[in-house]
């Protein structure tokens, strides 16, 4: 039997993407030089609470029972357009722009999505009740991430 060629791991490397994982709050990385790919991407912890970023608040009335949404799967998602650092209210200390149960109309602010020292206000697609937010206060959130649910 023929010996297979050796791979060579380029531990500095994924050392670098890690820690950039780490300085970006972001969940995988790749990169490909030369015709060789390397990613990099967080393992999910069984045993670990859920990460702080996520809070999920569920409208006051709702049945215990009902299955919670599929963030991704819902209509009225409002997903984050950019990677930064989510602000519920627009200094700290002042009230958030929302709370669960809040009307929104269109272009109503939700939040303000922080990204390289510019604050974006994120306005509502559409109007409506908000009935989750499923971002934590001051935390990193990524591109494509679902924020809010308008119902």
């Amino acid at each position: 039997m023929g010996k297979s060629p050796k791979t060579i791991v380029d531990r500095e490397l994924i050392h670098e993407l890690t820690q950039l994982l780490d300085e970006t709050g972001l969940n995988e990385i790749e990169i490909e030089q030369d015709g060789k790919r390397v990613r990099v991407a967080r393992a999910a912890a069984t045993a670990a609470p859920p990460p702080a970023a996520v809070r999920v608040e569920v409208a006051p009335g709702a049945e215990a029972a009902v299955k919670p949404i599929d963030p991704s799967k819902h209509p009225g998602v409002v997903i984050s357009p950019m990677v930064g650092t989510a602000y519920a209210a627009g200094e700290p200390g002042a009230k958030p722009f929302i709370d669960i149960g809040s009307k929104v109309k269109v272009g109503d602010t939700l939040l303000i999505v922080e990204a390289m020292k510019t604050m974006n206000q994120i306005p509502a697609p559409r109007g409506g009740t908000v009935i989750q937010i499923l971002f934590e206060d001051g935390q990193p959130v990524e591109f494509g991430e679902p924020l809010v649910i308008i119902e």
